[in-house]
């Protein structure tokens, strides 16, 4: 059967995993910790990150969301004086990784017949790939994809073309024969710049409007890209 791509490239958070469920809950009890229950210092952090105290989630104006690991270390040593950007981003990194994930759908049936149908599947995030293999890991899904980059993993990070021509290249595959799914503007940006089709999913903090002049198509959630492959 005709696809209209041989491979798939996803993001991770806000595409496979709900970026909303999965990571507000964790920066709230980061941004108290990092404190050390100063309210001012707590106060701060939450501003610099763009982190809604009460109501306990991310601004979608937050550099976190499509942001590097070490970008939003950076952001936080910028209120933590006393201690480094590597400590930081270590400190990051370690707690991350044993963040409990919310897929967005049930992900292992999804990917078995992704699989099925000939595809090459990566990840591409810009979180670290120590944490992107553990959170794959957790969900039972780590063995579908033959591809796994952070922004740390030597290809750079989004919304650079480089991690996502390495997926292309690893998979020998042209790039405009694969698709970039992603949740942020980051993402399909990248995926522009490296060729591919760009697919946005609404299971981030961006809304259809800030995807639009990047992407090739907007889905509420990955769960409806299998159709779209064959129409």
């Amino acid at each position: 059967m005709a696809t209209k791509v041989d491979g798939l490239l996803f993001d991770k958070d806000g595409t496979l995993f709900d970026f909303h469920a999965t990571w507000s809950v964790w920066a709230a009890f980061v941004i108290r910790d990092l404190a050390g229950g100063d309210d001012a210092v707590t106060a701060r952090l939450a501003t610099v990150l763009h982190y809604d105290l009460v109501a306990e989630q991310f601004l979608p104006s937050s550099p976190v969301i499509a942001g590097t690991n070490r970008e939003a270390a950076e952001c936080i040593a910028q209120e933590l004086p006393k201690r480094s950007v590597e400590e930081i981003e270590h400190y990051l990194m370690m707690t991350a990784s044993e963040v409990p994930q919310t897929p967005s759908l049930p992900l292992e049936p999804y990917l078995s017949g992704l699989a099925a149908q000939g595809l090459a599947l990566g990840v591409m995030t810009n979180d670290n790939e120590y944490s992107a293999r553990a959170h794959l890991k957790s969900a039972g899904i780590d063995g579908h994809f033959d591809f796994i980059a952070g922004f740390d993993s030597g290809f750079g990070a989004k919304p650079a073309p480089g991690p996502l021509l390495a997926f292309a290249k690893s998979a020998g595959l042209a790039p405009d024969r694969v698709a970039m799914v992603g949740d942020s503007t980051h993402d399909l940006i990248a995926g522009r710049a490296a060729g591919m089709q760009t697919i946005g999913v609404l299971t981030g903090l961006a809304e259809s409007q800030e995807l639009t002049p990047y992407a090739d198509i907007i889905f509420p959630d990955i769960g409806h890209i299998p159709a779209w492959l064959t129409q």
